[in-house]
């Protein structure tokens, strides 16, 4: 069998397809780009694929991943190709390479997200952040699956900073998971008048080395 690993994309209005739409089309994808996919044994298997980090429905994102079992060796470029061909409008297929040794997920510790605030006045935006910033911590909620959850924002946020466009965001994936809309929440406990709508896309996930984000696909 062969791993792959996959970086992909979810532009326009794909970033309203769910997690789930996601490998629906995928995987309709594999079938029809005639990639031989490997499959889990048992009763009922199902193809090699492993996701990580899914972003929030709602955000764009250049920057997913997956690994993807084969089997068959196959020439990870072709891959990439093939399947861009079979993929709905809006969901790309970045990059794929062969995957190195250890686990994707101890590469995917960091995101930079941006998130553009139409109409956003800049004072008041880098105000609130200088305050967000300043805390020791700052606790929001957020309604999950399991019931109500509280998040030290300001515990996973690694870099932020303010613009005329809106915000620049560096945070640690950690559990629970901070998302960048936490962030926005606090902000807007410190800055009631900042706007109610955003528009977010993941730009990197990787590892942080102190100045940026690594690649996680990079040898």
């Amino acid at each position: 069998m062969q791993k792959l690993r996959v970086q992909y994309a979810k532009r326009g209005r794909a970033r309203f397809a769910s997690h789930r739409d996601f490998g629906r089309a995928f995987e309709r994808a594999l079938r029809r780009a005639e990639i031989p996919m490997a499959f889990s044994s048992g009763f009922s298997p199902h193809p090699r694929i492993s996701y990580a980090n899914a972003s929030p429905t709602g955000a764009a994102t250049e920057a997913e991943y997956l690994e993807l079992g084969l089997a068959e060796v196959r020439e990870p470029d072709a891959v990439r190709d093939q399947l861009n061909a079979a993929m709905p409008d809006g969901l790309v297929i970045v990059k794929v390479v062969v995957a190195s040794p250890g686990a994707l997920a101890e590469r995917l510790t960091t995101s930079a997200w941006q998130v553009d605030l139409p109409d956003v006045v800049e004072a008041e935006l880098s105000t609130a952040v200088a305050a967000l910033l300043a805390a020791d911590s700052f606790e929001v909620q957020r309604m999950t699956k399991t019931g109500l959850r509280t998040f030290d924002v300001r515990a996973a946020v690694i870099s932020l900073t303010a613009s005329a466009n809106g915000l620049n965001l560096v945070s640690a994936i950690g559990e629970p998971l901070v998302r960048p809309d936490d962030v926005l929440n606090a902000l807007r406990q410190l800055a009631p008048e900042l706007p109610s709508n955003a528009l977010i896309t993941r730009l990197a996930q990787g590892t942080w080395d102190g100045e940026r984000i690594l690649d996680p696909l990079a040898d």
